[in-house]
């Protein structure tokens, strides 16, 4: 289940960035993050603290609960990519 929620959220990252049209550096430096780090949380094998999830909505110009709006619908996806 970790693995699903992380990767979930690495998709939901990834998406809202490419909707802002900007680079993981670019998220990175808005953050105050290094970019290898966005990329890891993307790719779901890093599991943010709550201080970047917070930096990242940041970087992102939304809020916190914003910015894990949608998550459950990415947590779908992943589960069905399994059936």
């Amino acid at each position: 289940m970790k693995k699903k929620v992380l990767l979930a959220f690495g998709c939901l990252i990834k998406s809202k960035r490419n909707h802002l049209g900007i680079s993981q550096e670019e998220l990175g430096f808005r953050s105050g993050l290094d970019r290898t780090y966005i990329s890891g949380i993307e790719r779901g094998v890093r599991n943010p603290s709550f201080t970047a999830l917070v930096k990242i909505a940041q970087g992102l110009n939304v809020t916190t609960s914003e910015l894990l709006n949608g998550l459950e619908n990415f947590l779908q996806i992943k589960e069905n990519e399994e059936i």
